[in-house]
């Protein structure tokens, strides 16, 4: 596969993909603390973004965070959900080393637990 990153977003209370969740993409610069959003996103109907996060040439070592919407997601699928939600913004910071390689952030989420893994 072509150097890019990819995510995909996996709703375990339902058991099936969690659509038209927003995500955020952020560059860190860990010496200054800043971030600088680099995109922002909604999960299609397979729980993918329909392009990916970043694509061959976009890709840069560094530090980078993508924010998962996981509150917003659940409020809408459920009128049980407290408020505030345990869970709302999950935030899941990574590392690219090699620029030409395809990273994937999976993230399996229910309203109060959540993992994430480097996929394939």
């Amino acid at each position: 596969m072509a150097a890019s990153l990819t995510t995909h977003v996996l709703d375990t209370t339902q058991g099936c993909a969690a659509s038209n969740m927003a995500i955020e993409l952020w560059l860190l610069e860990p010496e200054s603390g800043n971030k600088k959003l680099l995109k922002k996103v909604c999960t299609n109907a397979n729980g993918r973004t329909d392009r990916p996060l970043l694509s061959e040439g976009e890709l840069a070592i560094g530090v980078y965070e993508l924010v998962f919407a996981v509150g917003d997601y659940f409020a809408q699928k459920s009128d049980a959900i407290a408020t505030p939600p345990f869970l709302d913004r999950v935030p899941v910071q990574f590392g690219i080393a090699d620029p030409t390689a395809h990273y994937h952030v999976p993230l399996l989420a229910s309203p109060w637990a959540y993992s994430t893994y480097r996929g394939s």
